[in-house]
């Protein structure tokens, strides 16, 4: 792998790293995009997140499993603008241990659900997101500063 690409690579982790909310759009049955904020938390590439089972988020992702994701926040300053933004696949969490891991993940991330019970399977879906194609835009380096790559296709360890 070249010292860039895991530079860039390592820099997206970083801003997953430092996040808390996502941007993630999924494909309508009828064509249309979807687009939704949700907390998240990640290991490395894969992102995971809760959804309710009654949601259209998870009747799109049922029915498309790619999902697009973009983390960033507001600079002060357009030099400073750093994001990522994820061509992944999504699916439900199904092994207890995996989500017993994701639900752990979320609560540290997120201290307002520190105290709770992971959500009944038969409320909400624990999600994975595992990205295939990313973008890290970092304007401290330059105006307008792209480095895009791709990980390993999902099925294969890639972290």
């Amino acid at each position: 792998m070249s010292s860039d690409k895991r530079a860039a690579q390592d820099e997206a982790i970083r801003i997953l790293d430092s996040h808390r909310i996502m941007a993630v759009a999924t494909n309508r049955p009828d064509g249309w995009p979807q687009n939704t904020i949700v907390g998240y938390a990640n290991l490395g590439f894969s992102i995971y997140f809760v959804v309710f089972r009654s949601s259209q988020k998870l009747a799109n992702i049922r029915t498309d499993t790619r999902v697009a994701i973009a983390v960033g926040h507001e600079p002060v300053g357009l030099d400073v603008l750093q994001a990522v933004y994820a061509g992944a696949e999504a699916a439900e969490v199904i092994d207890q241990t995996e989500k017993a891991q994701a639900w752990k993940l979320l609560t540290e991330r997120h201290p307002n659900l520190s105290g709770l019970d992971l959500p009944t399977a038969a409320d909400a879906a624990v999600m994975r997101a595992r990205c295939r194609y990313l973008s890290v835009l970092d304007y401290r380096v330059a105006f307008g500063h792209r480095v895009s790559f791709e990980l390993e296709p999902p099925d294969t360890p890639s972290e």
